[in-house]
């Protein structure tokens, strides 16, 4: 994994992109992030702690104004860790920025997900309800959860309402439309979790990147010509 940012939902918009096609767009602004500290484990694995967004001091606590000074740091609002490659190298201070992606590149965004409040099975697992004949009094109801006397309990997960949103998640493979340095902001493709204004977090894809397609292998490894419609 490589090393990710942290920036504020700025909003969506849409653009065109190069063949003239429509595009709509998550618009995340992200001011430099700072590394705050690097370390190299007996494992081989590196981690890195990077911190978005300047807070005062008198707003941390003790230790946490030790943390910042020994890495001489100014106070971030926000820290979170980062598994790297091991080829990757980083010191405390430095800045991380947009340019960290490129056009193109797939990306995993986090974020916390828009509060609902409390919410029937029907919005919150998507049931389809029950009858909605006159005299019916369970319309909207997830009916019996019960299971008579074997094994007379309710089962761990079954559907029930509940509050449903203001939980993390997380929207995989999402393509990076444009990186705007000047504007320090990205353009991913798609929509992200969370309100305007939410922090997101943005990093690489752990499903990897997209690879070149291929030519379909025949037998003995030698590509097969391609098939003509015409007879």
């Amino acid at each position: 994994m490589s090393m990710g940012l942290m920036g504020r939902k700025l909003g969506m918009t849409q653009i065109y992109d190069a063949e003239g096609n429509l595009v709509p767009v998550t618009v995340v602004g992200a001011e430099p992030n700072v590394v705050v500290r690097f370390e190299a484990r007996r494992d081989g694995s590196k981690r890195a702690q990077i911190g978005f967004e300047t807070v005062r001091e008198k707003r941390l606590t003790k230790p946490m104004r030790g943390h910042f000074s020994k890495a001489g740091v100014t106070p971030r609002r926000f820290l979170r860790e980062f598994t790297i490659a091991a080829s990757e190298e980083w010191k405390p201070g430095q800045e991380v920025e947009v340019a960290l992606f490129r056009p193109g590149q797939l990306v995993d965004v986090i974020g916390v997900s828009k509060g609902k409040g409390f919410q029937g099975v029907m919005k919150k697992h998507n049931f389809s309800g029950q009858g909605a004949a006159h005299g019916s009094k369970m319309h909207r109801r997830n009916g019996a959860i019960g299971c008579r006397s074997t094994p007379g309990r309710i089962f761990r997960n079954q559907g029930m309402p509940g509050h449903l949103g203001n939980a993390r998640a997380t929207v995989q493979d999402l393509r990076v439309v444009a990186v705007r340095e000047e504007d320090r902001a990205l353009l991913i493709r798609g929509s992200v979790p969370g309100a305007r204004g939410g922090l997101v977090l943005v990093r690489t894809a752990i499903k990897g990147q997209p690879k070149p397609q291929e030519k379909p292998q025949g037998k003995g490894g030698k590509a097969q010509p391609a098939r003509s419609s015409k007879k």
